[in-house]
């Protein structure tokens, strides 16, 4: 599938970091670094738009590597981008470590991945059909 993209940064266009990759990783667009103090949370560019065909979106997720050893999460996780939006892909930031975070200019934040999806058209019914699990909610399952 080819999806029409402008690149007003001068990092290189998102790709995959190997041939089974799902997300394409969005590098911060910054004219100078952004130092991130803890709890804190902050809206990074990439400097990318981008014209997704009708009936896909794209989900902006955060980097595992980036979570894990730095306490960095993508805060609306995941972000949806609709195919009707034409502005600048931003990346919320947000920072769940005691320590300053800083980020750099070309510095991988986040993760986008690209999928189809449907559209619904709501049925009004007075009952739906009955299955095993019921109502059954949160950790109604149990633990294995």
């Amino acid at each position: 599938m080819k999806v029409k993209i402008v690149n007003k940064s001068s990092n290189d266009l998102p790709e995959y970091g190997t041939e089974h990759a799902a997300g394409m990783d969005l590098r911060a667009n910054l004219l100078e670094e952004v130092v991130m103090e803890p709890f804190e949370r902050k809206l990074i560019p990439t400097g990318l738009f981008i014209e997704l065909p009708l009936g896909y979106e794209a989900q902006v997720r955060p980097r595992s590597g980036l979570a894990l050893k730095k306490g960095i999460t993508v805060l609306n996780s995941p972000g949806t981008i609709d195919a009707d939006y034409r502005g600048e892909i931003l990346v919320i930031l947000i920072n769940l470590s005691k320590e300053p975070f800083v980020i750099q200019h070309g510095e991988r934040i986040a993760q986008m991945i690209v999928s189809s999806h449907e559209k619904i058209k709501w049925e009004i019914v007075e009952i739906l059909e009955n299955t095993i699990r019921g109502e059954g909610g949160f950790g109604h399952t149990g633990k294995k």
